[in-house]
């Protein structure tokens, strides 16, 4: 084994991209024609079913064993089915060209792979909706460009990670639809090998897959419907990783407001025995990277030579199955940690009160207009006093009162960040209602 993705971050989608199932999925291509040929009237009713049949018999040792010799591996398919088809193996791949195969079969697969990838999505989705309604009165500290701003909740993190879920649930569905088609065109779009039934026999093809066929094409299916894919599979994993990262500082030993879960018998670190790492979200905002990096080179292949060069067919092998797999794999994990996802309470209580009221200057600024100041005098005279609270470590709220800016009751109020998080709670409630 050498990539890691066939076994360390092995998921069910796995089976999607492995040479067993591509190359059923060619040969499934190729029963389709031989099926459209017999409707029409170019081959034997009785081929198809003998292709059919045919399938089961081919190996992905046979297939290698004839590809070692002519070096064309789907030309080795061809053959090695149509030695398995007996009289109707003179029909196997009549009037295609490689690549009506190949592009028709990775569409199956990327509609298969999609298919496995919602699945889990769904799971995800469910895992937050939880979180969020859960922690919708959670209160915690808002920081803005690493700084302590006003209190939030966890429950409206956990709804804007919802809501973002969703729409890239949405724009792969949108995606899905652009990818379902394939193509049976010849060498260079023009069906000239169907001699004037090239339409019929496309058409036929896809309904017998389930695919809506291009509406034109060259030698290949245009790559910027794979391109879209990917971007959307990136998008997911810059979510994912957002996630993450979230949850990897926020678990920092001087916040540790949560921490992704920590087994009984986990080892944090091979020589300081008391480490926490959140090695589980770091290794989400890792494989992040290499999904986002397979767009560039997923653009790269839009611009082919002519009618096609073969320059995207090598990186293609890799790209497609890591980016799928990769992003299977984070989903899953996301939503394992997010399930298991540890609270200190304690801590968020602490880091709300660590400026010792400094974040509820706003507030104060606030309730200062409604007393008639205005609101740029109400904004420099609380910077003001915020200063002078921030150097002598005082509490903002005792020097308020101590400056009759407010009353010690009216301070009680204003300083109670529990009291200070708007219409979150609604907001969440909203933003989980599908």
């Amino acid at each position: 084994m050498i990539s890691p993705f066939e076994e360390r971050y092995r998921t069910e989608m796995n089976d999607i991209f492995e040479e067993r199932n591509k190359l059923r999925k060619w040969m499934e291509v190729e029963l389709a024609l031989a099926k459209a040929h017999a409707a029409i009237g170019n081959i034997p009713k009785d081929a198809p079913e003998k292709i059919a049949k045919a399938i089961d018999k081919v190996t992905v040792e046979r297939v290698h064993e004839i590809e070692e010799e002519i070096h064309h591996d789907l030309m080795a398919m061809v053959r090695a089915l149509s030695e398995q088809s007996g009289d109707a193996g003179r029909y196997v791949h009549l009037g295609a060209t490689s690549y009506d195969i190949e592009d028709t079969a990775t569409a199956l697969m990327f509609v298969e792979a999609i298919d496995i990838l919602k699945k889990h999505l769904e799971e995800l989705k469910t895992v937050l909706k939880k979180l969020a309604l859960e922690h919708k009165r959670t209160v915690c500290i808002g920081r803005t460009h690493g700084q302590h701003a006003t209190p939030t909740t966890y429950g409206l993190k956990f709804a804007i990670y919802y809501r973002e879920l969703k729409r890239n649930m949405e724009r792969l569905e949108e995606a899905k639809k652009r990818i379902a088609v394939g193509k049976m065109s010849g060498a260079t779009g023009t069906m000239a090998t169907f001699e004037g039934k090239g339409m019929r026999i496309q058409e036929l093809v896809m309904k017998e897959l389930k695919l809506k066929p291009a509406e034109a094409s060259n030698q290949v299916v245009q790559r910027d419907r794979h391109a879209e894919v990917m971007c959307v599979l990136a998008l997911i994993a810059a979510s994912l990783e957002k996630i993450a990262k979230e949850i990897r500082n926020l678990q920092r030993s001087e916040i540790l407001e949560l921490s992704e879960p920590f087994g009984e018998k986990q080892v944090g670190s091979s020589t300081m025995p008391q480490k926490r790492n959140p090695h589980k979200c770091e290794r989400v905002c890792s494989l992040a990277r290499i999904v986002r990096a397979n767009v560039q080179v997923a653009l790269e292949n839009i611009p082919l030579e002519h009618e096609r060069d073969l320059t995207n067919s090598a990186n293609e092998r890799v790209i497609f199955s890591t980016s799928f797999i990769a992003t299977d794999y984070m989903v899953k994990q996301m939503t394992a940690i997010l399930s298991g996802l540890e609270f200190f309470h304690e801590n968020i209580k602490r880091n709300l009160e660590l400026t010792n009221g400094l974040v509820m200057a706003e507030r104060l600024m606030i309730e200062l207009t409604k007393k008639g100041m205005g609101r740029q005098e109400a904004h420099e005279l609380v910077r003001k006093i915020a200063q002078e609270a921030f150097r002598k470590k005082i509490h903002l709220k005792n020097i308020a009162v101590e400056k009759g800016i407010i009353s010690e009751k009216e301070a009680e109020r204003i300083f109670n960040p529990e009291t200070y998080i708007g219409e979150a709670e609604k907001i969440v409630k909203n933003a989980v209602k599908d």
